[in-house]
C-alpha cells in the first residue's frame, strides 16, 4: 500500500486484509474493536483465538505474510516463540491471537470495552 493513500482507508484496508487471514485459518472468536476515539497509537484492536500454541502461531504468521504481501509488513511481533498470545502491531491495526484461557484470564476486550465492537458485516465472522 502507497503512502498517497489516505489514513483512514489505509486502516480500513489493513483490517480487511488481518481479517481475511484471520478467516482464512478458521481462527475462533474474531471481535473487532474500533478504538479510534479512544486511542492515538491505533485504529482497530483485533482479537482472536486458536485452540494449541502451534494454531495461535501459525495464524500468527498467515496475519503476517498477508500484511508482508501487501506492502505493510509488521511493524512488531511479540510472543510468536511462546504462541499463548501473539500481538501483531500492523500500525494502524493491532492484532490479538490468543489460547483461550489466555484470553478469558486478561479480558482485553473488556479493558477497551465491549461496545468499541465495530458492527460492520466483515468484523461479525
Amino acid at each position: 500500500m502507497t503512502e498517497s493513500i489516505p489514513a483512514n482507508l489505509r486502516a480500513e484496508a489493513t483490517r480487511k486484509l488481518a481479517l481475511q487471514a484471520l478467516e482464512a485459518l478458521k481462527a475462533d472468536n474474531i471481535v473487532v474493536l474500533d478504538v479510534r476515539a479512544q486511542s492515538s497509537f491505533t485504529d482497530y484492536m483485533i482479537f482472536a483465538s486458536g485452540n494449541s500454541t502451534r494454531y495461535v502461531s501459525a495464524i500468527a504468521e498467515s496475519v503476517i505474510e498477508a500484511a508482508k504481501s501487501a506492502g505493510e509488513p509488521a511493524l512488531g511481533i511479540e510472543g510468536e516463540d511462546v504462541g499463548e498470545w501473539v500481538l501483531v502491531d500492523l500500525g494502524d491495526v493491532i492484532v490479538h491471537i490468543m489460547l483461550p484461557d489466555v484470553r478469558l484470564y486478561y479480558e482485553l476486550e473488556k479493558l477497551w470495552g465491549e461496545e468499541l465492537a465495530a458492527e460492520d458485516a466483515d468484523s461479525a465472522h
